[in-house]
């Protein structure tokens, strides 16, 4: 039986790149997110079914639960659809943004939640196990300067995943959490900034290798193709030249002279 999983922000970015590695690995895959446009140009491409809807809309989300219940099975959904806006100290947070922040990553993943785990339990039950991958963030496990409202967004979404998992122990359903470090994509950055390009191009320069969008998205295919009776809770996952949050290589990578 070919499983089914609905991926969240999949117009750009992480999202999109895991729509196409599921597609690859031979999931029946529903895209989701707020543009359509974008999101019929992935459909013709990958065969990926496209469904626009903003996560932040009770509307939205009840319209796309109704219709998977009348188009088939749920076995697995991936919330890639998130974002971060600003980075205020502190004391001059624009509320504004923290609101939007907690919303998009934190009340749309309990939304989804929600309004999902009936079909995910239906389809356990004929299928031996069904899955739930969230992409969080390190943000959520070190704070930084500048980073408060999305490290609180970040950290909020990842305790929901911690109570999720605990919450179905005895259920074959999955829970599993990624969390990048630097990945360089088209619009993350350039967003929290603002559309400044330059300011967005210069967080990544002389970076070696960042991590991409497709290197998240393998990492998600291969939670989900593995066996169902293993669970990665926790996948923390950086480019080679970010050590830490706060420690990031600029220039080549190079071993150390043996001398």
């Amino acid at each position: 039986m070919t499983r089914r999983a609905l991926v969240t922000g999949a117009s750009s970015g992480i999202g999109e790149a895991t729509a196409r590695a599921l597609r690859a690995s031979g999931w029946d895959v529903v895209a989701v997110a707020r543009r359509a446009d974008r999101l019929e140009a992935l459909e013709s491409e990958t065969g990926a079914v496209a469904f626009a809807a903003d996560l932040t809309s009770t509307a939205d989300i009840e319209a796309l639960t109704a219709w998977l219940e009348e188009t088939g099975p749920l076995h697995a959904f991936v919330q890639v659809a998130g974002g971060a806006r600003g980075t205020d100290r502190v004391e001059d947070g624009d509320l504004e943004d923290w609101q939007w922040m907690f919303d998009v990553n934190v009340l749309s993943s309990q939304r989804l939640v929600a309004a999902l785990l009936p079909l995910l339990r239906r389809a356990a039950t004929g299928g031996g196990h069904a899955d739930t991958v969230f992409v969080t963030s390190t943000a959520a496990q070190t704070a930084y300067p500048g980073g408060a409202g999305y490290n609180a967004a970040k950290a909020a979404q990842s305790m929901l995943v911690h109570a999720l998992r605990l919450e179905l122990n005895g259920e074959p359903i999955r829970v599993v959490e990624v969390a990048p470090g630097m990945v360089y994509t088209e619009e993350f950055t350039l967003n929290r900034l603002r559309g400044d390009r330059n300011a967005a191009e210069k967080v990544y320069q002389d970076v070696e290798a960042p991590l991409t969008a497709g290197d998240v998205a393998d990492v998600i295919a291969y939670a989900l193709n593995a066996p169902g009776h293993v669970n990665l809770d926790l996948i923390t996952m950086r480019p080679v030249a970010q050590s830490a949050q706060h420690l990031l290589a600029r220039g080549p990578l190079r071993p150390r002279s043996a001398e």
